[in-house]
């Protein structure tokens, strides 16, 4: 196994875009943790495409347009931020950096970024929110619905007197992908690393199938998979808003509407899940199309580069989730990391927008993208 190098004390000058930090970070992280924080589903097509797709999309330079009143603000739930990059929930990301989700947190307040917090996030949930209340800054959290449902209505509850803003609700996991990689990688979590906000939860028997029995289908880890009824009831057990990641069929995004989401993330779980999807930011377009101006739709997967955010506005996101970008930030220089990959995509957004011609994100739509 390798040897992790510290966190770096300075960043160098030759990290002039997100995704140089990857090699950085790489480096200061054990193969087992890599494989889990960067790995994905089976071949992992899914999650190369998720970048590839954004290759195929072209845009459309206007010129001489008015940007004295330039801005990147956008509003969503009836709450505010600077500019549309969040960062998505990522679990247990003490595996990255010994401080975990709260670096990441102190980079989204200084930042004026939106955070989404993991339930299986490795720093409690009020911490958290002790980092963000003194600049008011809005945080959301992502919703696992276990199969202990008192135990998740009573998180619920702590996520909603912690003064967290929205739920995301996560449906494209009723069971994890097929992680070859962390299986060649032998992945466990190491000692002092753990789901924190679900200590005491009831524990799921593990299922192991003898030789010729269902492998899946017979262990009963179905019998508990929230289905369209428990969006319904989360929506009617909180006071806050659910938006449902994890969409990339309009029928479902429709059928998540009727059952209650305040919002829709369309998310193919950055490849973790099922392989063989398409990239999230194909299925966007669909989705937006379906859902119309009900509710807001972000995108999540694939954003490396702010022109990657000016596409996903284009067809229709309101704002976007970013993972790996900040874990890479976050594994090779902490808070002061993430707080540098948040800075070049927006820089790097608001200098398309300036050459796009398009003076604030609610002029950013598909007349900005090129078509043959």
């Amino acid at each position: 196994m390798n040897k992790p190098l510290p966190p770096l004390a300075q960043i160098p000058p030759q990290i002039a875009a997100a995704a140089d930090y990857e090699p950085y970070a790489r480096q200061r992280m054990t193969d087992a943790a890599w494989a889990y924080l960067n790995g994905a589903s089976a071949d992992e097509q899914t999650c190369a495409e998720n970048r590839a797709a954004f290759g195929r999309i072209r845009l459309r330079q206007r010129v001489m347009a008015d940007m004295r009143q330039a801005h990147t603000r956008v509003e969503m739930l009836g709450q505010a931020w600077e500019h549309p990059i969040m960062l998505a929930p990522v679990a247990y990301q003490k595996l990255a950096h010994e401080q975990g989700e709260q670096a990441s947190c102190l980079a989204a307040c200084a930042m004026g970024a939106g955070m989404v917090v993991s339930t299986q996030a490795s720093v409690p949930l009020e911490a958290l929110s002790d980092v963000a209340a003194p600049v008011k800054a809005p945080l959301w959290f992502q919703l696992y619905i276990q199969p202990d449902r008192e135990f998740t209505r009573a998180l619920v509850r702590r996520v909603e007197e912690a003064g967290y803003r929205a739920l995301v609700l996560t449906v494209d996991a009723p069971v994890n992908g097929v992680r070859n990689r962390e299986q060649r990688a032998g992945f466990v979590l190491p000692p002092g690393i753990e789901a924190v906000n679900l200590q005491g939860m009831k524990p799921v028997a593990a299922h192991t199938a003898q030789a010729g029995a269902s492998p899946l289908f017979g262990s009963g880890l179905l019998e508990h998979a929230p289905r369209w009824a428990d969006l319904r009831w989360l929506a009617e057990s909180t006071r806050l808003p659910v938006l449902v990641k994890g969409v990339m069929d309009p029928d479902d995004a429709r059928l998540a509407l009727e059952h209650g989401a305040a919002g829709i993330i369309v998310s193919n779980h950055g490849g973790r899940t099922l392989d063989g999807l398409p990239a999230s930011i194909e299925a966007l377009p669909h989705v937006a199309q379906a859902v119309g101006d009900r509710v807001p739709v972000l995108l999540d997967g694939g954003i490396r580069r702010g022109t990657d955010v000016f596409k996903a506005l284009a067809l229709g996101a309101r704002a976007v989730l970013i993972g790996r970008p900040y874990v890479y930030g976050l594994a090779a220089a902490g808070a002061a990391g993430v707080v540098h990959v948040l800075h070049m995509l927006r820089t790097e957004l608001e200098i398309a927008m300036a050459l796009a011609g398009t003076p604030t994100l609610a002029d950013i739509d598909r007349s900005a993208l090129w078509h043959m």
